[in-house]
């Protein structure tokens, strides 16, 4: 049998433990970038990601051989694993980081119910990996991948498969997120050339650039882990053996403030609650706009899994790329009436969003952390403008992660 013919028989297995995920069409989107935008909405699916694909492939092919999985994960991989091991009534051992969000913790629990144990070991991933693997070789468990295997590979094509058939034909072109590289080597090896293809990782974690690049897997030395579904440092062998020969132009990464703007705007506007890498292909699209135009295009939304205990966070990243807010240090005179000179300067549409100062009685000038949150990106001119006439010194911080990190 040929890929093809084995996702589409993985396909028909999945539809008697669950149904297909939607493919829907976006007015929205299609109306902003002149074309024919459909979702394809994997965060809708039982564990509100594509992942319990992957681990119901690999693990339909083992059983009964089997009957103890283990797996490492801090999100979406081990919720999968979990729902298939209290489908199929098999023993399931879930490794994840201590440092672990409760939430996930609580849903990976939810889904498995008493199938699955959940082990909390080490403050780094690797550490968490290297216990699972030990607990592997100790037990005889069957550790399942979260994307270097084939028959994960394979689970995860079921995407193309069911896109395939509910548009009634190949897409001009398909967005994927990319991390560790399942999903997109499994739609990639569904569809070959019938179509083109934009993948899409975060700026923190351009694993597949670099594999690419280097024409190997190679190791991102420092990745950010803001973007958790897609944050891998290193693409998997298998499945950049499948990814092999893509133009390096066809890669793209968006940075991890920006992936927050489509966040924000599809759940504010649309009512879709996406994570991090759930809205990396749909914030693509703004990169694509010249090539896409007229075309029918498909943007896969891997995931919904979102803490909502994020959301200050991204909304603040948000509206700091969008440059609308802003942070600065500004000196003030230690006088009566500075701050009134100040405040006058602001204009009808700027907000005080922060403001601390300390005053100091032996000093002439005082340090205040302030922002500014504004309407439009270029009411900032102005204002800035009317500092300097003003003659207030300032730093904008905005920008300066390292000082970020510790006042913002």
């Amino acid at each position: 049998m040929t890929f093809k013919d084995d996702a589409r028989a993985a396909t028909a297995e999945m539809r008697g433990v669950f149904p297909a995920t939607p493919l829907l069409r976006n007015d929205l989107l299609s109306a902003r970038y002149g074309a024919d935008i459909w979702l394809k909405r994997e965060d809708l699916s039982p564990v509100r990601s594509y992942k319990l694909r992957g681990a119901f492939n690999a693990m339909r092919k083992v059983i009964p051989g089997q009957s103890v999985f283990v797996c490492a994960s801090a999100g979406n991989h081990a919720q999968g694993v979990a729902f298939m091991c209290r489908h199929f009534g098999v023993r399931g051992v879930i490794f994840m980081p201590v440092t672990t969000p409760q939430q996930k913790v609580q849903k990976t629990r939810m889904f498995g119910g008493d199938a699955v144990e959940v082990k909390l070991i080490g403050d780094y991933f690797d550490n968490t990996l290297a216990s699972a693997q030990a607990f592997c070789a100790q037990e005889g468990a069957h550790f399942l991948s979260p994307f270097d295997d084939e028959d994960v590979i394979e689970g995860q094509a079921s995407v193309a498969v069911e896109i395939e058939q509910q548009l009634g034909r190949v897409p001009d072109r398909i967005v994927l997120p990319v991390g560790g590289g399942g999903l997109s080597s499994g739609v990639r090896s569904y569809f070959g050339s019938e179509t083109d293809y934009t993948f899409v990782e975060p700026s923190g974690a351009k694993s597949l650039a670099a594999a690419v690049e280097a024409g190997q897997p190679t190791e991102v030395k420092k990745v950010n882990t803001f973007v958790d579904g897609a944050a891998v440092a290193t693409i998997g062998v298998r499945t950049f053996d499948r990814l092999r020969g893509i133009s390096r132009e066809d890669v793209l990464d968006l940075s991890e403030d920006r992936i927050c703007t489509t966040i924000l705007e599809m759940l504010n506007v649309e009512g879709i609650v996406l994570e991090p890498a759930g809205a990396l292909s749909i914030e693509a699209l703004g990169d694509l706009r010249d090539e896409i135009r007229g075309k029918t295009v498909v943007c896969v939304a891997s995931g919904g899994n979102f803490d909502f205990e994020r959301l200050p966070e991204v909304k603040e990243r948000a509206l700091r790329y969008s440059g609308v807010k802003k942070y600065f240090i500004l000196r003030l005179p230690q006088r009566p009436g500075a701050l009134k000179d100040f405040l006058s300067l602001l204009g009808p549409e700027d907000d005080i969003a922060r403001f601390e100062y300390l005053k100091k009685s032996a000093r002439n000038f005082g340090s205040v952390l302030i922002g500014i949150e504004t309407n439009a990106p270029e009411n900032f001119t102005g204002f800035l403008a009317r500092l300097d006439a003003g003659g207030f010194a300032y730093t904008d911080i905005t920008n300066n992660e390292t000082v970020a990190q510790f006042v913002i």
